[in-house]
C-alpha cells in the first residue's frame, strides 16, 4: 500500500488514473493527453504499474493500460478504518 500512496502523490499519475477511469488507453494516447515525453508518461506508467494501480495487456503492438480498482478499493478499505464513528 505504501508504494500505492506514492504514486498517489503525484498530480500527473493521479491524471493518468482519472483518464483510465474513462477507458483503457495505449502509453501514446495517454501521452497525447500531457505536454510531456513520452519516455516521462512511460515512466509514470512504471510506477503505477509497481503500485498496482494500473494494469497493462499487450494486444499486438501495443499494450493496453486500465485502472485496477482492486488496490483502490484496498486503500479506500483502509482509509475507512481510520474513520471515528460519530
Amino acid at each position: 500500500m505504501n508504494k500505492a500512496f506514492k504514486a498517489l502523490n503525484d498530480p500527473t499519475r493521479r491524471e493518468i488514473l482519472k483518464l483510465l477511469q474513462e477507458k483503457d488507453l495505449t502509453a501514446g494516447e495517454i501521452a497525447d493527453a500531457f505536454d510531456i515525453s513520452k519516455p516521462s508518461i512511460s515512466h509514470h506508467l512504471d510506477l503505477l504499474k509497481q503500485a498496482g494501480l494500473v494494469t497493462a495487456e499487450k494486444q499486438g503492438q501495443f499494450v493496453l493500460y486500465s485502472l485496477n480498482t482492486t488496490v483502490i478499493d484496498d486503500i479506500l478499505g483502509w482509509l475507512l478504518t481510520l474513520k471515528k464513528d460519530g
